[in-house]
């Protein structure tokens, strides 16, 4: 079932109020400040929205009420996918593909920057575990050589940056303009 905007909007009203995850803000405004900060750097309209819904699968997947969440934290719930589906008839390869690739863009740089993974939080140190962990050179290379890896690294960077605990940032309609004139609807 695709999502139309006003149904995205909602979810991200809605759901959003959840905490992400380990991290001192909520879902909306980790999906605000990685918006704001790809605006700020001048991105295009494409990489704007892929940074508003990168995480858009974690507030689709089913909820596991039967688990706590501790257990939770104890698997990859592959966020990065869930959401293409819903996506895919709303939005282009320049949306979705950045998305589709930002946990990959995670493992890459931890293989390319030797830097990266000092920044990381405790929990995205502990997702990254569960990801698949950091690339071999070999896997480094074959993740630039897809396109839009480049859009998916900066988008990463602006993930690890959006998790201030109230940052100011634009409102939620101000991104969905923006995927408004993305969609022709």
């Amino acid at each position: 079932m695709a999502l139309n905007l006003e149904e995205i909007a909602r979810l991200l009203e809605a759901k959003g109020q959840r905490q992400y995850g380990r991290e001192a803000v909520s879902q909306l405004a980790h999906a605000l400040q990685c918006a704001q900060l790809a605006e700020e750097a001048g991105e295009t309209p494409e990489t704007i929205v892929a940074a508003l819904l990168h995480d858009l699968g974690h507030l689709l997947a089913p909820e596991r009420t039967d688990e706590t969440p501790d257990a939770q934290q104890q698997r990859d719930d592959l966020h990065q996918y869930i959401a293409l589906p819903f996506l895919r008839g709303l939005f282009a390869p320049a949306v979705l593909e950045p998305m589709r690739l930002h946990v990959d863009a995670k493992r890459y740089l931890c293989a390319a920057d030797s830097g990266y993974w000092d920044t990381l939080s405790p929990a995205s140190k502990r997702s990254l575990e569960l990801q698949g962990g950091i690339y071999t050179d070999e896997e480094a290379q074959r993740f630039l050589a897809q396109p839009f890896a480049a859009e998916a690294v900066r988008l990463r960077r602006y993930d690890d940056a959006a998790k201030v605990p109230g940052q100011r940032t634009p409102a939620l309609d101000h991104f969905m303009e923006i995927a408004h004139s993305l969609t022709g609807a």
